[in-house]
């Protein structure tokens, strides 16, 4: 017994040995180092206020540095004629984007191939002109009617019909019937829009979009009053295979034979999945800038102005604007009960902030 207990007390001085040797190393290492003073670890607040305004002081100084010197850069390779040194790609959601094998490929036979042979080629293709039937849902507050009112001016060959009590597969069919290439119907929530459905006729397909931020032309500000002409239509960033499709179901709604004279643009612009509408008017025109001349123009001291003329692009919004997300794709026309999904938003598809499907 006193062995073992003579052998537990040297093996514990060890230890303390081995754990003092060890500190005073660590701080041979560290010695001269000043240790780094975060605001978090001073207790007063307005100590730890004024850290935080001298941290933020120096890393202001340091960016417009930075800035300075990159001019600097830019201009001597000016004057020199050589190539401007790259710039810093900053890191956004878009650009960090994951990979998709859905992604469209140019040059894609396939892809091609099927826009020959989809429901759309009979518009899109065929050249035979959309006609597009307007509704509301059967309970609808004066928003919903108003929101019609305006896409009636930006859907050319539209026609809006009161829903009434009629259930939406008899209206489907009576679209059929009078030949009419697509039906809208609008949904309105505690009065206000917050569905959109768009079905493709004869066979489909249906979409189903979230509605939001919603603004009709009477609320913005400065708007402007479209023409009756048939307007451009620009449809950005729809990249995947799903992204086409809905591209191309958006794409029916509006003819082809668009009527530039009129100077109207109905963009629908996807950016992480969101769909952003809007309606402008454009016009060009020369606008005079004063620029400074050479140096050459330099008399005593003081610089001449020469006037020159710029050509520039006036935008004016016309409106509704409203943001649209996808909600299913639907095969065939609108059935809930026997209809077969093409896609399916789910909640569990959010769970990378970086992960797009349009």
């Amino acid at each position: 017994m006193g062995n073992k207990r003579k052998a537990r007390e040297v093996h514990s001085d060890d230890d303390d040995l081995s754990k003092k040797r060890g500190k005073r190393m660590d701080d041979g290492d560290n010695a001269g180092v000043k240790p780094q003073l975060l605001p978090s670890m001073i207790k007063n607040k307005d100590k730890r206020a004024a850290v935080y305004a001298k941290i933020k002081q120096e890393k202001k100084l340091e960016k417009k540095k930075i800035a300075k010197a990159r001019e600097a850069l830019e201009s001597r390779a000016l004057e020199l004629g050589e190539a401007l040194p790259p710039r810093k790609i900053p890191r956004t959601l878009e650009n960090t984007r994951e990979e998709d094998e859905t992604v469209c490929k140019a040059g894609d036979e396939e892809l091609l191939a099927g826009n020959d042979a989809d429901e759309f080629s009979a518009v899109l293709k065929d050249g035979r002109e959309p006609k597009v039937l307007m509704t509301t849902c059967r309970f609808n507050s004066t928003r919903g009617p108003a929101l019609i009112k305006d896409l009636l001016t930006i859907v050319p060959n539209s026609e809006y019909y009161k829903r009434g009590t009629y259930d939406l597969k008899k209206i489907v069919d009576y679209a059929n019937n009078k030949e009419y290439t697509s039906v809208i119907v609008v949904h309105t929530s505690r009065r206000e829009p917050d569905a959109l459905l768009v079905i493709g006729l004869p066979n489909g397909p249906t979409a189903h979009f979230k509605l939001t931020n919603l603004v009709l032309h009477k609320d913005l500000k400065n708007h402007g009053n479209p023409t009756s002409h048939k307007p451009e239509l620009v449809l950005n960033n729809f990249t995947t295979r799903l992204g086409h499709r809905v591209g191309r179901l958006i794409e029916s709604l509006f003819p082809q034979d668009a009527e530039l004279k009129g100077r109207r643009v109905v963009t629908f612009h996807n950016q992480r999945d969101f769909i952003f509408f809007r309606h402008h008017r454009y016009i060009f025109e020369n606008k005079g800038e004063k620029k400074d001349a050479n140096d050459n123009n330099k008399d005593n001291g003081e610089e001449k102005k020469t006037l020159t003329k710029d050509v520039i692009a006036r935008l004016q919004e016309c409106g509704p604007r409203f943001t649209l997300k996808l909600i299913s794709l639907q095969h065939g026309t609108f059935d809930t009960k026997g209809g077969e999904y093409e896609w399916v938003h789910k909640p569990e598809m959010d769970t990378s902030r970086r992960r797009f499907f349009l």
